[in-house]
């Protein structure tokens, strides 16, 4: 049996993997089989009955999902983890998991665009009644429960206005009405923040984002804290198909090996760039957690091991000075996503949030010039140089 490691770096590098499990490789293969023999009928019985806990077919489990689901538990601290298809696998997986008729969510904005749009608008056709909060007021948050309510969905730091919550203060204004409360951890990650140690009861991600890195795959994970709620997450994601496939998961586990080394040098960059951006003359303001002009500078530092590779700032024009910076830039990528060894732009208002009504937006903070920079792993030089040229045009 493999050694237990308890640094973060290590158990990146080694989560999920015991080269004795599968003849000796430092790699754990990719199990591209949809469904496994049975060395009886007996065992057959056994394994359909729950007797057992031999492979069956790889939507109900796969030896390449399972070592990620491993790995990705330890970086959390979780009691294991259900690997789906998309981040939004991973969220309605959650949905599908803990709600029925008559239940009440609460949900902090901003959020995801997607997610918000399926709270809004698409749980309600089940009977699940919903109310928004905004992130950076705990108070508030505690004013929108009800006893009706079953679950908390937090999102921090919020895409794309890198609002924070505070998952302790949320944690127990949840239990205090017996809700489950979920965290969307995509933009900080296990390497720099665990919710469960704030009092989380669901962690989630969009596994596409940084624990892939390479941007070269679309996936999602779901990391629960206790095995009711992970037996129930992993029976919702098995009925309704939302599970993920074996090279999916074998491409995340290969980037999860590289996740410390990633995150630190994309957030150094980030740290960096975000100083130099608030002191230029064509930025109106910058948010980032790393700033002490952040409004919950604080928090962050309790919160989180590091404030991540997420700026968002406004450029002084608007909207129209927005897209003149993203159609000037020649080295940073315009695109949506994040996470990636790559830098990329983006314009909330039109792209990520356009599903969004213009009045949603401007409540939850997303203003028509807010720009999300999603800084990578390159030279910093060169990051700042193609920014300078972009913003002298404006």
């Amino acid at each position: 049996m493999k050694q237990e490691h308890t640094g973060r770096h290590s158990r990146a590098i080694h989560g999920g993997l015991d080269p004795l499990e599968h003849r000796g490789a430092v790699s754990v293969p990719i199990y591209q089989s949809s469904t496994f023999a049975f060395p009886s009928a007996e065992e057959g019985a056994a394994r359909f009955l729950g007797q057992s806990d031999g492979l069956i077919y790889t939507r109900l489990g796969n030896p390449t999902i399972q070592a990620l689901e491993a790995c990705v538990a330890g970086l959390e601290g979780g009691c294991g983890a259900v690997g789906a298809a998309t981040g939004m696998a991973a969220v309605s997986t959650v949905f599908l998991a803990l709600l029925g008729s008559g239940d009440h969510v609460v949900a902090t904005r901003p959020l995801y665009g997607p997610t918000g749009v399926m709270i809004g608008t698409r749980l309600s056709r089940f009977g699940v009644s919903f109310t928004f909060a905004r992130a950076a007021e705990a108070a508030e948050i505690e004013r929108a429960v009800r006893p009706a309510t079953r679950l908390v969905y937090i999102e921090t730091p919020a895409n794309p206005t890198v609002d924070l919550v505070d998952i302790a203060a949320v944690a127990e204004v949840a239990h205090r009405v017996g809700a489950v409360l979920v965290v969307d951890n995509t933009f900080a990650g296990p390497h720099l923040q665990r919710p469960f140690e704030w009092g989380a009861d669901v962690v989630l991600h969009s596994a596409t984002k940084s624990l892939n890195g390479h941007a070269d795959v679309v996936a999602g994970i779901v990391v629960a804290r206790t095995a009711p709620v992970l037996q129930a997450l992993r029976e919702a994601a098995v009925a309704y198909g939302t599970t993920m496939d074996p090279h999916q998961a074998w491409l995340v586990l290969r980037g999860i090996r590289t996740l410390g080394m990633r995150v630190e040098r994309a957030q150094a960059n980030a740290q960096a760039l975000a100083g130099w951006l608030e002191r230029h003359p064509a930025v109106e303001w910058v948010r980032y957690p790393g700033l002490p002009s952040h409004p919950q500078y604080e928090l962050a530092r309790r919160q989180m091991d590091g404030p991540g590779s997420i700026i968002a700032f406004e450029l002084r024009g608007g909207v129209e000075a927005g897209r003149r910076l993203m159609n000037t830039l020649r080295f940073i990528t315009l695109a949506v996503s994040l996470g990636g060894v790559e830098t990329l732009i983006e314009h909330p208002a039109s792209m990520t949030h356009k599903g969004v009504s213009e009045a949603e937006q401007r409540e939850q903070g997303i203003t028509a010039g807010l720009v999300r920079l999603a800084v990578g792993c390159e030279d910093e030089a060169d990051l700042r140089a193609d920014l300078e040229q972009a913003l002298a045009t404006l």
